[in-house]
């Protein structure tokens, strides 16, 4: 009798302990499902938070204070687009968002697609991509990205697709994005496409005025870094990243710009290649333009890419980031499009910007012409070339290989 009692008794236990379990995971279920309703956005009932008594309350204010998820559809239809980008990167700290100063370009691009309620995931989840981090007060007429959005087609994955039925993503972004920053073409892409790794080429602009350069100089050194080279002399390096520096350019031309000032003309490099270093287009420029005022010979330009001569490279300064452009990224396959509607309203934005410019200009050139005529600087630049060090004799930056050594000395210090 005691031994039934005992079994049945320890039965009840068990049952007791299952029934407790049930409980913690209904518990942990219900945090669940309360989590997911109240980052949810879609405005139908799902958008009340559910307690854990039972008791729902409206806590859409409450996730728009914190900004947990709030834009983040993942319940409707998406599909993979690249976008193409222009900005002004004067106010800018560079493309990229993943230090911690502000703005960027990348944080106030994903603010508006959160605003346009174009989000479908977190920015990983998005399989987010992008061509090109531009630094600090670097402009881009042509950056491209890439990410999983919002659709209007239900079925992305079927066969033809009226585009006209999609959503307007230039039209919608165009109308929350601050005035310096613009998308200009939209186009859905494979599964695959990786804004970054599958870009076939890369053009860069850089605009100078011409003063006294000799551009003919400048042009025979530029010609010279065409084709694959050690760009490790012509780049900020980066060590702990990068460790093979060769690089192809395939284009680097100069030429004049349709604009003149009244005794200046305004030039522009075009500089195009597979994929460019850190600084590496500012760094080529900047040795340029020591040849162009005479003070450095072509030649440089020949021992600075051979880096059995000149294993490290001499400390120079590198040329000014507000001139430079991200003019265009190529990709095979990627036709960018955008609606009539959102184009008639990105041509009367850039008009007016470039109305507004030109009349700040004319008021810059008026009172230039109100000052007495300055004397000539012949002087002044027949002491910069008696002062001038040449490149081959400054002292030098860290080879490659005693950057690598410092690496791992502090990776082994850290552990």
């Amino acid at each position: 009798m005691a031994a039934a009692e005992a079994e049945t008794a320890a039965a009840l236990r068990a049952e007791v302990a299952a029934l407790r379990m049930r409980v913690q995971e209904l518990e942990r279920e219900n945090q669940r499902l309360a989590k997911v309703a109240s980052s949810c956005t879609c405005g139908f009932k799902c958008n009340r938070n559910v307690k854990g008594n039972g008791v729902t309350d409206d806590s859409s204010k409450r996730a728009k204070r914190t900004g947990q998820h709030v834009g983040i559809l993942s319940h409707c239809s998406k599909r993979l687009v690249a976008l193409k980008v222009m900005y002004f990167g004067q106010r800018f700290y560079g493309f990229s968002s993943e230090g911690n100063t502000e703005p960027t370009v990348e944080s106030e691009i994903f603010k508006a697609l959160e605003r346009a309620k174009l989000l479908v995931a977190s920015r990983k989840e998005s399989c987010y991509s992008r061509c090109g981090r531009t630094d600090k007060g670097v402009s881009a007429s042509g950056q491209v990205i890439s990410l999983y959005l919002r659709s209007n087609i239900k079925d992305v994955g079927g066969g033809t697709l009226d585009e006209r039925s999609e959503i307007d993503y230039v039209k919608v972004l165009n109308r929350i994005l601050p005035q310096d920053i613009r998308v200009l073409g939209w186009c859905p892409v494979a599964a695959d496409f990786h804004a970054r790794f599958t870009c076939l080429g890369r053009e860069y602009k850089y605009l100078f005025w011409k003063q006294d350069l000799d551009i003919l100089e400048m042009q025979k050194a530029a010609s010279k870094f065409v084709g694959e080279h050690d760009f490790r002399n012509f780049c900020k390096m980066d060590a702990a990243n990068v460790s093979n520096y060769r690089r192809r350019i395939t284009e680097f031309t100069i030429s004049a710009c349709d604009i003149r000032s009244s005794n200046d003309e305004l030039c522009s490099m075009t500089i195009k290649g597979t994929a460019f270093l850190w600084h590496q287009v500012r760094c080529m420029v900047a040795v340029l333009f020591l040849i162009g005022q005479g003070l450095e010979s072509p030649s440089v330009v020949d021992s600075l890419l051979d880096i059995t001569k000149t294993p490290r490279k001499p400390q120079y300064k590198m040329a000014s980031e507000l001139p430079l452009i991200l003019r265009s990224c190529q990709f095979d396959k990627a036709d960018f499009m955008c609606s009539s509607d959102a184009n008639r309203s990105l041509t009367e934005h850039l008009n007016d910007g470039y109305h507004h410019y030109m009349l700040q200009a004319e008021i810059f050139h008026e009172a230039l012409s109100c000052l007495p005529l300055p004397e000539s600087n012949s002087l002044e630049t027949l002491h910069k070339k008696r002062n001038h060090i040449p490149l081959l004799s400054r002292q030098t930056e860290p080879s490659y290989e005693e950057r690598i050594a410092k690496v791992k000395t502090k990776l082994t210090d850290n552990l």
